[in-house]
């Protein structure tokens, strides 16, 4: 399959509702406080919202179905999406019903980001899911939904769902066919699998060239399946801090990112993350773009408080130096 890249840049937000790093005490966010930030984005021009998944994670999170319903409702305009559902955690045919929902309350302007996870264990474990089956339990599933997807009376009898015969499930998803469903992944095989389901890539902790070497072989494992030239959807999370100097950014991206996965990130940090002053984060947005990169979803490090001031700092700063590739 020759992948056919979107015309134009987006750009994203990810995450709404995000606690201090670090914090102590009660985490009680309010409806405003959504309103107010979907809001922000909204009127900021960037494209999309999107939302992480974890049953448990070292830091308080929600599930992002419920929160993307929520943020539905304030917006009009935004692309709404996972990043990523981790799908192997629950059975296929419920998440079918949640994410056709969904479709219909975002007025078909949902992406189904999945992957796997698996960098922490407990939550398989107390999902009662082997990790070794992550990988298979993820093709099979997303065969589930794509079933479902299509309106009619579903049969399935696969390794880890059904038997079961003739289910239907209305209304069938706003948009024909279902949400675009993008994959998360890095290694070969997840890659590959990408290549025979996916209808789009979204990246994690990698780099461009990393991005160019993966899109090379996603297009491989689609030409081996026998996949037809089409569109396909090549986004990258990002993780991003803005500051007056590169190594003001790099302090406060390692702090936070340092206390949400519980490990020294400084050199990770310096290798994946886009930091310094908006001229220097747009510089590496543009190296992602010429990897092939054309949804780029911000992950804004720092602070909670300065989550808001981010927002705008990029918009003010960076956004305008991206014009000519978000145009057309």
């Amino acid at each position: 399959m020759n992948i056919v890249l979107d015309d134009k840049l987006r750009i994203g937000i990810q995450t709404i509702h995000r606690r201090t790093e670090p914090a102590a005490g009660p985490w009680l966010p309010t409806i405003d406080e959504l309103v107010a930030f979907v809001e922000l984005v909204d009127r900021c021009a960037y494209d999309s919202l999107w939302v992480g998944d974890h049953i448990s994670y070292p830091l308080p999170i929600f599930d992002p179905m419920m929160q993307l319903a929520q943020a539905a409702v304030v917006s009009r305009r935004l692309i709404l999406g996972t990043s990523v559902l981790l799908l192997p955690l629950r059975h296929p045919t419920p998440v079918a019903k949640q994410v056709i929902t969904l479709d219909h309350l975002t007025e078909g302007r949902l992406i189904l980001g999945v992957g796997v996870g698996g960098e922490f264990p407990k939550e398989y474990a107390a999902c009662d899911v082997p990790r070794d089956e992550r990988g298979a339990r993820l093709a099979e599933g997303v065969q589930v939904l794509r079933k479902f997807f299509g309106g009619g009376s579903v049969s399935h009898q696969g390794r880890f769902y059904g038997p079961f015969e003739d289910v239907p499930m209305l209304p069938p998803p706003r948009q024909p066919g279902g949400p675009p469903i993008w994959f998360a992944g890095r290694k070969e095989a997840a890659l590959r699998r990408i290549g025979r389901l996916g209808n789009g890539y979204l990246a994690y902790v990698i780099t461009p060239a990393m991005y160019g070497s993966a899109l090379e072989t996603i297009a491989s494992a689609a030409n081996d399946a026998g996949r037809s030239p089409g569109r396909f959807g090549t986004g990258h999370l990002l993780f991003t801090r803005l500051d007056n100097t590169y190594e003001a950014a790099l302090d406060r991206a390692t702090e936070t990112l340092s206390v949400r996965y519980a490990m020294d990130f400084r050199k990770a940090a310096a290798r994946y993350c886009a930091l310094g002053t908006p001229e220097q984060v747009a510089e590496r947005i543009r190296e992602f773009h010429a990897a092939g990169v054309r949804h780029v979803v911000l992950d804004l490090l720092g602070p909670y408080e300065e989550r808001g001031r981010q927002v705008e700092l990029f918009a003010t700063g960076a956004l305008p130096l991206l014009r000519d590739l978000r145009a057309g």
